[in-house]
């Protein structure tokens, strides 16, 4: 039996995180002792064992749908979305004089994957929904490393969800050469599954159990502050963004 908390997960909040799911296991009464780390993510969310994860909205739509249960979605009270939804924000260099979206024709977009919805799938639909065309991918493999990538002058735009725009702001030092450009449309959050059969109540009382009693000074930046309960359907309406060009 695994558990994972992989999608905020990053050196200077392992602990919170790890602190985290000792609670959600104290809660439950039973699961791994220690997170499952290192691990590719899809073999992660595939995994037959998992008791708990955290993944994305379009590889859950795309590929997990029919293989894992809801549990719940995390609101992380991020501005301009409701309860249990986040958004992209299109990320530039901050010297860049364009201003406006439709400025940024042909701009080279800097993508964690092509299974993100944060990073491909929310930035593809508002580009197209704008009438603005991208000019080609780079592929960096983390957001972080997209966002870096803009930073560096690499890529023109790249598109990180909210929550990890608060910990590149609070711990990346190149963050302060970037500005956001817009933000995507909210979509459902990053939603927490399990693989065990008629698990997933009892993991939702758990978790919010846990985020009840948070210490508020915990909470920045990254622990949610309540689960909420967002339909499966909510997830698989949307659709399958086509693959990045080359």
């Amino acid at each position: 039996m695994i558990a994972a908390l992989p999608m905020y997960d990053r050196p200077e909040v392992a602990e919170l995180n790890d602190r985290f799911w000792r609670a959600i296991r104290a809660a439950l009464g039973h699961g791994p002792e220690a997170l499952t780390r290192g691990v590719p993510l899809m073999a992660l969310w595939e995994d037959p064992t998992l008791l708990l994860a955290q993944t994305c909205g379009l590889p859950y739509r795309a590929r997990l749908a029919r293989r894992v249960s809801l549990v719940g979605t995390p609101d992380y009270g991020l501005e301009g979305c409701p309860p249990g939804h986040y958004r992209s924000h299109l990320l530039v260099r901050a010297d860049d004089p364009r201003a406006h979206l439709r400025a940024f024709a042909q701009a080279r977009l800097a993508v964690n994957e092509p299974l993100s919805q944060s990073g491909w799938a929310a930035p593809e639909a508002h580009f197209r929904r704008a009438g603005v065309a991208i000019g080609g991918v780079i592929l960096t493999g983390s957001h972080s490393a997209s966002a870096r990538t803009v930073a560096q002058g690499h890529a023109d735009v790249a598109a990180v969800d909210a929550v990890t725009w608060r910990l590149i702001e609070a711990f990346d030092p190149f963050a302060a050469g970037l500005r956001i450009l817009e933000s995507t449309a909210p979509s459902p959050g990053l939603p927490f599954i399990t693989a065990s059969p008629g698990a997933a109540d009892s993991l939702f009382s758990a978790i919010s159990t846990v985020l009840e009693a948070a210490d508020p000074a915990l909470r920045a930046p990254m622990l949610p502050l309540s689960l909420q309960r967002i339909p499966h359907e909510a997830y698989t309406v949307q659709p399958i963004p086509p693959a990045p060009p080359a």
